[in-house]
């Protein structure tokens, strides 16, 4: 546990990450990233868990890179300033391919400004939706850095489309929760005190359907942004499609539907 990670079980199966810097805009730093890494990787291997929902608190939802400094100074002394930065580099990176990479599906429910490792937070997640107030910005190139990064240059562009991603990667400009939506970056925009309460009818939708089911569908969803070709991708489904009806919950979806009634899944 960590002051600056709040983790909670609101209901049955969904965890919430709560990112708590709300005197800093959640921004990013060694402690926060630390503990967010460890928890998502606690979620990785638990099996009760079944969707994770991302939010921040206080008025943003993470406002990137702290830029008044990262925390550890001592890095640099250690490793010399080339080494430190990269190992920096890479362990921030790392949030993105750990959520895109986790088998449960994650919700960004954003609640206000997402920017730059936070806009990069966003698009790893599997559903993002967000309150009126949120504000988003790829923020990397305005501070003097690559737009490319935290694997923003990948996610973006199969979230929007190339053509908005790369107006919004140039520029750098910020836009709000309504833009987002008419192009797609979220599904939704959801009145502030509603937000997590969205969330959770969303994860209770997920829910209702076969532990195992929602894990390989997540994977071939975003395997298929990689797949080059239909064949490939019929050829993956079809595997998919035999390994889940044959599991005990397939047969128990089938009956819970039959008999009007929910469903009691065992993953197997």
């Amino acid at each position: 546990m960590s002051d600056l990670l709040d983790i909670s079980t609101p209901a049955p199966g969904v965890v919430v990450l709560t990112l708590t810097r709300p005197d800093r805009l959640n921004t990013l730093n060694v402690r926060l990233v630390a503990a967010l890494t460890a928890a998502l990787d606690d979620i990785a291997a638990d099996k009760s868990c079944r969707v994770v929902i991302i939010t921040g608190a206080g008025r943003a939802f993470c406002a990137g890179l702290d830029l008044n400094g990262y925390g550890d100074p001592e890095r640099e002394a250690e490793e010399g300033r080339p080494l430190a930065t990269f190992g920096r580099q890479q362990d921030i990176a790392h949030l993105t391919e750990r959520i895109n990479s986790l088998p449960q599906p994650v919700i960004a429910a954003v609640n206000g400004p997402a920017a730059g490792g936070g806009l990069a937070l966003v698009c790893a997640s599997d559903i993002r939706i967000a309150a009126p107030e949120a504000v988003f910005a790829v923020s990397f190139i305005t501070a003097g850095y690559s737009a490319c990064d935290i694997g923003v240059s990948w996610l973006l562009p199969r979230i929007v489309g190339a053509g908005n991603a790369h107006e919004l990667m140039l520029t750098g400009r910020r836009f709000d929760a309504s833009h987002a939506r008419s192009i797609g970056l979220i599904s939704q925009v959801v009145d502030s005190e509603n937000l997590l309460a969205e969330s959770l009818r969303i994860a209770g939708e997920i829910l209702n359907n076969p532990p195992i089911s929602v894990e390989m569908t997540k994977k071939g969803m975003w395997l298929a942004l990689e797949t080059p070709t239909l064949h490939a991708t019929v050829e993956f489904e079809n595997r998919q499609q035999v390994i889940t009806a044959l599991t005990e919950d397939a047969a128990e979806a089938t009956a819970a539907f039959l008999e009007k009634r929910t469903p009691t899944y065992r993953r197997r």
